[in-house]
């Protein structure tokens, strides 16, 4: 079978389904996505780095077993962030210094994907370090936004937010920090989610308790999402911080009929400024669901502390895990990246002790606060795209930020809480720029999310499982 470009409109749980009934094969999925990437990448820049060979060498030896054997994924193509490693791929992290490193093994994260069916054909672009909400580094340029190749695709997970957008991908793997998952979501389209603490199973770094970076799905659909959460979940003895995959899968609780009783909205969580028409688009999103039957009221925890509180230990992250670089490649960092590490380095145990006691009371907070709300939905972002040459969003309705950082503080408060957080497609400006709305819950409760949005999507009827051609 030749590449067929129709199957890239369709969802990835379509494609599960023919890849079950073998109307398609793995190898013809990877021929039709070399097909659209040659297309429509050189006007994007999603996926700098291909690794077909390897793809189609896995594709055969997978097609080789039983049906029962080839895993959840059935021989799906998943794109790899290229903050992680692969085995025998240019893995570079958007930094000059590891521009030519290949790496002799994989990152646990991707050994699972594999063992569960997933093919990685390609590597998504990234900022240096997943620094900085805009994906651009010296090593492979800028990733441009589908709608208007003029804007930013937002960051640090921009290439695979691109590539679902486009077409160049069904599914596509991510990670969060600051909102690196779901900052791109929003400004592309697509839906992205940033899991639990624990709920991937990844390579643990220099911090082995790290719980603020966590990978994550992103997809077309909620339910496309739930398709690979599934296939992501799942304890690990390599990674301590590891959990068990849950009794339910997340798809079967897109069909549980679970439904909210009583969510928050909020337009700012009380700690930023945001944009007065993505505070209109999310705000008539959020009000949607009242139509449903649940209550939606303006409500959100006390997040007074959580500038100080992520400045403080995102910082500390980047000294405990950068640090060394800085003092042997300088030269070959980024301003951004050189700040946090500086600032990290410079911080005392006072500050730290401080930092970790601002956080333990805001989870305390946001749990009490979930035991009255199923969900909080507030602004995946404050602003929508903003034109990509600018590094970052340095000032928003009137307000100047101190820093590059904190203008995605409504993504970071839940990240310091150990939030699950998604971001789901829920309208456009008038000039046509994708908005996101994101949804929020207790920590381990990304099936609540996924009930909740695939609830919103089914409402909203966006009809993003359509991928779009560039749009200059």
């Amino acid at each position: 079978m030749a590449a067929d470009l129709s199957l890239i409109e369709k969802s990835a749980t379509d494609i599960l389904k023919l890849l079950k009934k073998d109307e398609v094969s793995p190898l013809d999925l990877l021929d039709t996505l070399e097909a659209r990437i040659a297309a429509v990448d050189g006007k994007v820049n999603a996926l700098p780095t291909l690794c077909f060979d390897r793809a189609r060498k896995h594709a055969r030896a997978l097609m080789k077993r039983p049906k029962e054997g080839r895993g959840l994924l059935m021989g799906m193509p998943v794109p790899i962030k290229d903050l992680t490693d692969v085995e025998g791929v240019l893995s570079t992290q958007g930094s000059p210094i590891f521009a030519d490193h290949v790496p002799t093994t994989s990152n646990i994260l991707v050994e699972n994907l594999e063992a569960r069916g997933g093919i990685v054909y390609a590597k998504s672009n990234t900022p240096e370090f997943g620094a900085g909400a805009n994906t651009f580094n010296e090593v492979f340029g800028r990733t441009l936004n589908p709608y208007n190749t003029k804007l930013s695709a937002a960051g640090s997970s921009g290439g695979a937010a691109v590539a679902l957008a486009t077409g160049q991908a069904w599914l596509a793997h991510g990670s969060d920090m600051g909102g690196s998952l779901r900052n791109p979501a929003s400004f592309c389209g697509i839906v992205g989610m940033r899991p639990s603490p624990g709920r991937v199973a990844t390579t643990p770094g220099t911090k082995i308790d790290a719980s603020l970076g966590i990978e994550g799905p992103m997809a077309r659909t909620v339910a496309d999402l739930a398709l690979l959460l599934d296939a992501m979940s799942g304890d690990d003895h390599r990674d301590p911080r590891s959990l068990p995959a849950p009794r339910r899968s997340f798809r079967a609780a897109l069909r549980s009929g679970w439904k909210p009783k009583r969510v928050a909205y909020s337009p700012d969580l009380g700690i930023t400024p945001v944009d007065p028409e993505v505070k209109e688009i999310t705000r008539k999103a959020a009000e949607r669901f009242a139509g449903a039957g649940v209550t939606v009221e303006e409500a959100h925890p006390d997040f007074s502390e959580v500038h100080e509180c992520f400045g403080v230990l995102r910082a500390y992250a980047f000294a405990v895990t950068k640090a060394e670089l800085l003092r042997t490649h300088r030269d070959k960092l980024k301003p951004e990246v050189i700040w946090n590490i500086e600032k990290g380095m410079q911080l005392t145990m006072a500050e730290l002790a401080r930092a970790e006691a601002q956080r333990q009371a805001m989870l305390q907070r946001a749990l009490a606060f979930f035991d009255s709300y199923d969900l909080i939905l507030t602004p995946a972002t404050i602003v929508a795209a903003y034109p990509v040459e600018q590094r970052y969003v340095a000032e928003c309705d009137g307000f100047t930020f101190p820093d590059y950082v904190q203008w995605l503080s409504i993504a970071y408060a839940f990240t310091t809480v150990s939030s699950p957080a998604l971001s789901l497609p829920c309208g456009f400006t008038r000039d046509g720029r994708p908005v996101g709305l994101q949804i929020a819950a207790r920590p381990h409760g990304e099936d609540r999310i996924l009930a909740g949005a695939k609830m919103l999507e089914d409402v909203l009827g966006l009809d993003t499982v359509k991928p779009i051609d560039p749009r200059g």
